[in-house]
């Protein structure tokens, strides 16, 4: 399981991206994409470092939004998302918030969330 990106919630993608590209050094940003299976407007910025940030706007955002809390999830990716679930949920008492589904922002590969003690967390298969 290695570190992937953080998720983080806003009202509208481009007016975030306006207010990231002036205060971060910038060097890649996907085209802005709906995800009929999260039901979310989404779209990935790439610092110059390789730190990942993930916008997400639209319903699933909304409530994290008006508590004030941005920070929507952290992703890891992993090689075998049904066996990391498993042993997540297994092992700490983790709850399945959304069975592995393809995400169209990594091309189809297979995401899950799962909420912890910790917060909410996505895996997204290799």
């Amino acid at each position: 399981m290695k570190f992937h990106h953080v998720g983080i919630a806003v009202e509208d993608i481009e007016t975030s991206l306006t207010d990231i590209k002036k205060q971060y050094s910038v060097s890649e940003v996907s085209e802005i994409v709906w995800d009929n299976n999260q039901k979310a407007f989404l779209c990935m910025v790439t610092m110059e470092d390789g730190f990942k940030m993930e916008l997400i706007s639209g319903e699933p955002a909304k409530p994290w939004i008006k508590r004030g809390q941005h920070l929507y999830h952290v992703c890891y990716e992993v090689n075998d998302i049904y066996a990391e679930v498993e042993k997540k949920c297994q092992s700490t008492g983790s709850i399945l918030v959304s069975e592995p589904k393809e995400a169209i922002l990594f091309s189809n590969k297979k995401v899950a969330f799962i909420r912890t003690a910790l917060g909410l967390i996505e895996l997204v298969e290799e």
